[in-house]
């Protein structure tokens, strides 16, 4: 299987993982997705997450996080915006707010890899790569 799109691919393994009520799930590393990672890690969608260095690509290690007492995940989900047939950018007048902003967007912005709130301090635009809540 060709990997098109690598960020779509994180999200399903999150997804699945969630679905099947595991504690962790392993996906192949890339910078991109070692920042969204941190992104998920530092509004505490996630309990935490490791890089495994295996001489190659490299894994990271995601610890997911559920609800004590009920066994549900802290995601609730998680949508792939921008796809590699259709790109979506915004600029900083537009940038989304997710779910009343109980949620999240990750962007890719000329300032790296940041949420929407962090793009709006920034006063910069980019390409909303996925929201989460």
């Amino acid at each position: 299987m060709s990997m098109t799109d690598p960020i779509a691919d994180f999200l399903t393994r999150i997804r699945n993982a969630i679905q099947a009520n595991h504690r962790m799930v392993d996906i192949p590393a890339s910078n991109l997705k070692k920042q969204m990672a941190q992104i998920l890690f530092e509004h505490k969608f996630i309990r935490n997450y490791i890089i495994i260095d295996d001489g190659m690509q490299g894994t990271i290690r995601v610890f997911l996080r559920y609800v004590p007492g009920t066994g549900r995940s802290v995601i609730h989900q998680l949508q792939r915006v921008s796809k590699p047939g259709r790109r979506r950018y915004v600029d900083v007048q537009n940038l989304p707010r997710v779910k009343n902003n109980m949620g999240i967007a990750i962007l890719s912005t000329s300032k790296g890899v940041i949420t929407e709130r962090q793009a709006r301090r920034e006063k910069v635009g980019g390409e909303v790569l996925c929201y989460i809540w």
